[in-house]
């Protein structure tokens, strides 16, 4: 499964979330947190329940529930008693515990889904790895404006300020071999930006990014799909090293070694999985 752009549509919108899940996103988020309202929490939940009833969808639909004491558990309920997503988004992860609670409620109910893990407080920040080694932790998320909010810092575009954090998120998901999904980029008519960001969101080693409006898919996926040079470049390496013993050889000029053939494995994999 490829997790290269994750959409959020807000979960009172009936008919946001159903022109979302026929999107070209790879993941769909009906969103009950931050997008609905306190007094509409109910009446979310119901719309979701109705869409999810009716909904024909090839991407993966998940459903991002209240964090851990303000909501989580009866959001869940709510999944577990209709019609079920492919997966659960849980916010404001801060332990391993939170997950496995939602882990333990969904095997009561013999229910075996995968949890999306955010991590966006300073306390998720510095239990990112016990949080992504949980068994149901299929990805971290990482998000940057609620990180902000809870350390006082000042979000800049250069996005300095939760740089270390963005980089711990990644490298405990990659060490769990579990995907690291980026931040929101919230502008979402400057398509240049996005692409800039994106791209060093792949650099990073991120797998994939998080999106808050449809035009930004398409942007999102084409950084997170190899291109056609570095497929052909993986291509040349790879058939190199099949054609040698050595543990160093050359290829269009550059000397190859075992992280570069790694690299090159990772790009045709991604490249099949993007089909």
């Amino acid at each position: 499964m490829v997790r290269r752009s994750v959409l959020f549509s807000p979960g009172d919108q009936p008919e946001l979330m159903r022109k979302a899940a026929v999107s070209d996103a790879d993941v769909v988020v009906f969103d009950l947190e931050d997008a609905v309202a306190p007094a509409d929490k109910s009446d979310a939940r119901d719309a979701v329940r109705e869409v999810l009833a009716g909904l024909d969808s090839e991407c993966e639909v998940a459903v991002r529930v209240n964090p851990i004491g303000l909501g989580a558990m009866t959001d869940l309920e709510m999944i577990l008693e209709g019609p079920r997503p492919n997966s659960v988004m849980l916010p404001k992860a801060e332990a391993a515990a939170d997950v496995q609670r939602i882990q333990a409620r969904l095997g009561e109910a013999s229910a075996s889904l995968p949890v999306l893990a955010l991590i966006e407080s300073a306390a998720g920040v510095l239990r990112a790895d016990e949080i992504a080694a949980v068994d149901a932790t299929d990805a971290l998320l990482f998000g940057a404006e609620d990180l902000a909010a809870d350390i006082g810092a000042t979000r800049t575009s250069e996005g300095t300020e939760v740089l270390y954090a963005r980089e711990r998120t990644v490298i405990a998901a990659s060490a769990a071999d579990i995907d690291a999904i980026d931040i929101v980029y919230t502008d979402y008519g400057d398509t240049d930006g996005l692409r800039e960001e994106t791209a060093f969101a792949r650099q990073l080693g991120y797998d994939g990014k998080m999106a808050i409006h449809p035009e930004q898919v398409s942007v999102i996926n084409n950084a997170f799909t190899p291109s056609d040079d570095d497929i052909e470049w993986a291509e040349r390496v790879l058939a190199a090293h099949e054609r040698t013993d050595a543990g160093v050889f050359e290829v269009d000029g550059e000397m190859i070694d075992a992280p570069l053939i790694a690299q090159a494995e990772r790009i045709l994999e991604r490249a099949e999985e993007t089909k």
